[in-house]
């Protein structure tokens, strides 16, 4: 694959203003005293879930996409993050935006390690804007983006938890490969969820296969396995092929779909279906929840 065809505006190494200086923790340490806390709330997102659009980060921790477009072009040219877009007519795709090499060394700081090399983080950022996981990546985030966006501006309710898919693997031992985490609270009331993001790609044997590893998770880790789907036919297909085929004891699955979602209220709102009901709860209705706020996992 050709990276110059496809990616827009990640720099070489040494091409900014801020990168013309070599990287030392003078630099760091300066850039540390203009970051403000949401640059560093950003900057912990970005290292947690590795890119987001600009819509994305609108939502996230922005009032207006202008305020959002300010400050991330600002810490664009100081190197605190990067971005790229691919090739795309008509029109154009909106920016996804990484950690930029002074970004990542302020996150590495923060932890006691190491400074990468610019380099490396360059390359991080190419790679992933040519992973074939790319779309799968933001889709997630994007759900979990939704989420936490109608936190910031909803009273009673939050996104207590937000795991990535390495985070997951580590917390199930790697019986089962949830594309995300989420405990999402609404008053004293808290559902676990895990997230099977499916686009469309694989066969729904495939989707239904996933669900064994679950099983054997153990009752700590027993939350709904939610899986949203990108048209209203896949997911009632995948409702057919569950019904015949059968759900492993002890997992409990709930399923939406992109397109009703989008005009019924994302995923908070009254978007999911348990299998065997044909009617729409909402994510703070499903089964399977905490109460008084006990600890999720036991």
């Amino acid at each position: 694959m050709d990276r110059n065809r496809l990616i827009v505006n990640i720099p070489p190494t040494g091409t900014s203003a801020a990168s013309s200086t070599r990287l030392t923790a003078s630099v760091v340490a300066a850039e540390l005293s203009r970051l403000t806390p949401r640059d560093r709330h950003l900057l912990d997102l970005l290292d947690q879930h590795s890119t987001f659009s600009t819509e994305h980060l609108v939502s996230l921790a922005f009032g207006s996409p202008g305020r959002a477009r300010n400050r991330l072009n600002l810490l664009h040219a100081r190197d605190i993050l990067d971005r790229f877009r691919l090739y795309h007519r008509p029109g154009s795709q909106s920016w996804r935006w990484t950690l930029g090499p002074v970004g990542a060394a302020v996150v590495a700081v923060g932890r006691g390690e190491a400074m990468p090399r610019p380099a490396a983080v360059r390359d991080t950022t190419a790679r992933l804007a040519t992973s074939p996981r790319l779309n799968h990546l933001l889709a997630t985030n994007g759900l979990f983006v939704a989420l936490a966006g109608e936190a910031r501006t909803r009273a009673g309710v939050r996104l207590a938890r937000w795991w990535n898919e390495q985070r997951c693997r580590e917390a199930t031992g790697n019986l089962v490969r949830p594309d995300g985490h989420g405990v999402w609270v609404t008053g004293g009331r808290a559902v676990p969820f895990w997230l099977e993001m499916d686009l469309g790609t694989e066969a729904l044997s495939r989707v239904a296969a996933k669900l064994t590893g679950y099983a054997a998770l153990g009752p700590r880790r027993a939350y709904p396995v939610l899986i949203w789907l990108p048209t209203t036919t896949r997911e009632a297909n995948l409702h057919a092929h569950l019904s015949r085929a059968g759900v492993p004891d002890g997992v409990s699955v709930a399923t939406a779909a992109d397109d009703y979602a989008a005009a019924h209220g994302g995923p908070s709102g009254a978007v999911w279906r348990v299998l065997g009901d044909p009617a729409r709860l909402t994510l703070a209705d499903l089964p399977g929840v905490t109460s008084n706020g006990a600890v999720w996992d036991g």
